[in-house]
């Protein structure tokens, strides 16, 4: 039994690899406020599932900064009693300056993003994240291919090799890889087409977690089947925007007269809640 303070933030060393070793995908929900993550750690907590909070660079900025989201975190694991692991992680780092400030700050992992330069150059910047962060304790995450944007259409080229994924883990030693595989961030303007055949020759070649990126959209059973292909953490941001802003946009609508912000903010609760608990049983994290 999980005891009430065994845990405060931790990397996602231990949790990827359990989840690799027994097929199943940890989550990971990106925050954007407050009420977001808690209303994240409050449903993990009740499904007892660990959680990987995701915190892109433009959410950090509007959030008020890496100290701001460590001291919100950690006050609201104490608060609600969380007890399940809580992994709080840098989505897409674009610097060594990005990732290096969010260890700074407390933050227990993070991704630094270098794939859109030539291998070379992406093995050298995410070398510099591991070789720092690991002193510290800290989980690397770091992306090779090219991930699309909300409504592109990735072609096979955009793919990451068998190749160049085993190249830049032994040059760095990463904890988890994202290798782009047909996946695009946002929802997908038609039906996703995975490289299921490829993920799994990398992740039988790779002795590390695989990540997949652009979870929003994907059909369950492609979702299954990536998982049963060697993927351990699936990300996903869009579809918790759009059911919370779905929800706001009906109860605004029904109460024009309603003003408090809590009142309109917490509108979207139950919509975000439910997300998270399907996505819980369909990563087969329960």
């Amino acid at each position: 039994m999980i005891k009430l303070g065994d845990y405060m933030l931790t990397n996602f060393n231990e949790m990827l690899s359990l989840a690799k070793e027994k097929k199943y995908a940890v989550p990971h929900f990106n925050i954007n406020n407050l009420e977001w993550s808690k209303y994240i750690l409050e449903e993990c907590q009740k499904e007892k599932v660990p959680v990987i909070l995701g915190v892109s660079e433009s959410a950090i900025k509007y959030m008020g900064g890496s100290n701001t989201i460590v001291g919100m975190i950690k006050g609201l694991i104490k608060d609600l009693e969380i007890t399940i692991p809580v992994c709080l992680h840098v989505d897409h780092g674009s610097s060594f300056e990005t990732c290096k400030e969010a260890i700074d700050a407390g933050f227990s992992s993070v991704m630094i993003d270098a794939s859109a330069l030539k291998l070379n150059e992406n093995i050298e910047i995410t070398k510099k994240v591991v070789d720092y962060a690991h002193q510290k304790g800290i989980s690397v995450e770091a992306e090779i291919g090219h991930i699309g944007s909300q409504g592109a259409n990735p072609t096979n080229d955009m793919n990451a090799t068998v190749e160049d994924c085993i190249k830049l883990y032994q040059a760095t030693e990463i904890d988890a890889l994202a290798p782009a595989l047909g996946s695009v961030h946002g929802f997908y303007k038609e039906e996703p087409n995975l490289d299921f055949e490829r993920m799994k020759e990398i992740n039988e070649k790779l002795p590390i977690p695989l990540v997949l990126h652009g979870g929003s959209g994907i059909p369950d059973e492609q979702i299954k089947k990536a998982i049963a292909c060697g993927i351990s953490k699936i990300n996903v941001n869009t579809e918790l925007q759009a059911a919370w802003s779905y929800a706001i946009r009906n109860f605004l609508e029904e109460n024009k007269k309603v003003y408090d912000p809590r009142k309109i903010i917490s509108s979207g609760e139950e919509a975000i809640k439910n997300v998270i608990a399907e996505k819980i049983k369909l990563f087969g994290t329960i």
